[in-house]
Formats: C-alpha cells, structure tokens, sequence
C-alpha cells in the first residue's frame, strides 16, 4: 500500500507564485526515482499561507532511499551540480512534514451515460 507524505510549507502571501515557479521548472526531476509514483503542489484558496507538496511513494523505504539521495541533496540546497554556483534564496520561511498511510482508496469511476 502507498504512503503519502505531505510538506507543508509556510509561504508569504507575496511569495507563492515563485515557489509554484520552482516547482514547475523541475517538474520532471523525479522521473526515474525508485518508489515515487506522483506528487501535487496544493496553492491554499482560504486564506491560509501554507502551501501543501503532497508525494505519493510505493514504500517508505523508497521514500528514506530518495531522502539520503545526492539528487535530494542538490534539489534541497545541500550542495549543487557547479561548486560555488549561486543558489536562490528559500521562498518559505517553514515547513512540517506529515507521513500518511492510505487506509481507504476509491477510483474514479466514469460518468453513467
């Protein structure tokens, strides 16, 4: 069964767009990565200024795999593909991570004619 891992992450009401910029420039980042099967960017609609990241993984071993990765590490700022490259300033100011299990799941069914 799947395990979801939620990153919530705290974003001034200014900044959003750029971090949804972000997310859009590496879209295509984790096609290969072992375990990962999607990942959603939730923009808040009430208010809120806690942008969601919502990643689904087969396992949490997958999951702890890409965490320990070099690719996590240069994605996250820990380290970069040129030394001494410039790196762009963290558009949030602070993040919880949430770990699920999914314990019901239904499929979408197509509409009845």
């Amino acid at each position: 069964m799947s395990i979801v891992k939620i990153n919530a992450i705290t974003v001034p009401a200014d900044s959003g767009d750029e971090l949804g910029r972000r997310f859009a420039a590496h879209s295509g980042s984790m096609a290969g990565v072992g375990g990962f099967e999607g990942f959603e960017l939730l923009r808040p609609t009430d208010g809120r200024t806690q942008w969601l990241v919502l990643t689904r993984w087969a396992d949490e071993e997958s999951y702890a795999a890409w965490r320990s990765s070099q690719d996590f590490a240069r994605s996250h700022g820990h380290g970069s593909a040129e030394e001494g490259a410039a790196r762009p300033r963290p558009v949030g100011t602070a993040s919880e991570l949430w770990s699920y299990t999914v314990a019901v799941e239904q499929e979408q069914t197509a509409e009845r004619q």
